[in-house]
């Protein structure tokens, strides 16, 4: 399962900046996932669960924006949504098209607590 090894990643990355930053219970955590990773979201989420319990994100909850892909037209500037993946203008049908979006995969944020030894 591709989802669990990406989340993976992600949840050893959140940790990593958490205990940076003095957090010691993540609250919420803010994923931007493209389209055009081919992630399955409820995998995803199946997976953040999972891999949740026994860390300071135990019951932190999970948003996940997905973003749809885009391209820019080299030939004629246009900029447009790729509804269907076929990557042609659909203003002047040239093939010279570059993905502008659909291809992100990163945590765009973290909320969190810090507590103190007074606040234990």
């Amino acid at each position: 399962m591709h989802e669990f090894s990406v989340m993976d990643s992600l949840m050893k990355l959140l940790v990593e900046h958490a205990d940076a930053s003095g957090i010691t219970r993540v609250t919420r955590v803010r994923l931007v996932v493209g389209r055009l990773r081919g992630l399955d979201l409820r995998q995803l989420r199946g997976c953040f669960e999972i891999l949740v319990e026994d860390t300071l994100a135990k019951d932190a909850v999970l948003d996940i924006e997905s973003v749809p892909p885009a391209g820019h037209c080299r030939t004629c500037g246009a900029d447009f949504a790729i509804p269907d993946y076929t990557l042609h203008c659909p203003h002047c049908g040239g093939g010279e098209v570059d993905i502008t979006k659909g291809r992100e995969l990163h945590m765009a944020s973290f909320d969190g607590i810090r507590e103190t030894a007074a606040d234990a």
